[in-house]
């Protein structure tokens, strides 16, 4: 199961799902529809109504990269409404439904104790669900997101990957830019092994 399958993430996320061979079916709910595919199962709903009793909480994992900026968001508490309640919300879903493993893009950096308003609500999305009691639980934090050519033009994240590649040599691998593909896979990769216990995938693992 894909939550977030129209973002940076989520794209490459579905693409890889769809590819994999190991992959037999995918659920990817969403606000508008997909393309079609003979392996995914496309349930168009309102986020601010999930449906609690579809049948489809129930997968062998769920990859979530639902998320936002505060600047689509249009506020604070609209970006914590959608990176943190309905983050938690589907996760509570997908656990009391019997989904063994969830995997989480999360951020470099994620702390609830931090002052900064973003890493704070990631590092509290990332306790919450800590506590859910999900059998395996990936947290994948990743530095700047590099995604390519994008409809939707952001100065600063274009400035930030610009120093982050022609710099490259000088930053920490932690804190170079990385690709929506390798975090998609790196999430895949989670959902597969679906180790035991809680794991955090920092950002210098995600470089190839």
């Amino acid at each position: 199961m894909i939550f977030g399958a129209t973002g940076m993430v989520g794209q490459q996320l579905l693409t890889q799902a769809l590819a994999a061979d190991w992959v037999s079916r995918i659920i990817a709910p969403s606000r508008r529809p997909l393309a079609r595919h003979d392996k995914l199962e496309n349930p168009i709903i309102d986020f601010e109504a999930l449906p609690e009793s579809a049948p489809w909480w129930k997968a062998d994992a769920m990859l979530c990269a639902l998320g936002t900026t505060i600047k689509l968001a249009g506020s604070q508490q609209a970006f914590r409404h959608v990176d943190h309640e309905l983050v938690l919300q589907t996760a509570k879903l997908a656990k009391s439904a019997g989904t063994p493993c969830f995997v989480l893009n999360s951020s470099m950096g994620a702390d609830s104790r931090s002052g900064n308003f973003y890493l704070k609500v990631k590092g509290d999305i990332e306790a919450d669900i800590s506590t859910l009691g999900f059998e395996s639980l990936s947290l994948v934090r990743p530095s700047l997101l590099d995604a390519g050519d994008r409809p939707d033009k952001r100065p600063g994240e274009q400035l930030g990957l610009w120093f982050g590649k022609r710099l490259s040599a000088f930053i920490p691998k932690r804190y170079q830019p990385v690709s929506t593909r390798n975090v998609a896979e790196k999430m895949l990769e989670a959902a597969l092994n679906a180790r035991a216990g809680v794991h955090i995938i920092e950002s210098d693992k995600l470089h190839y």
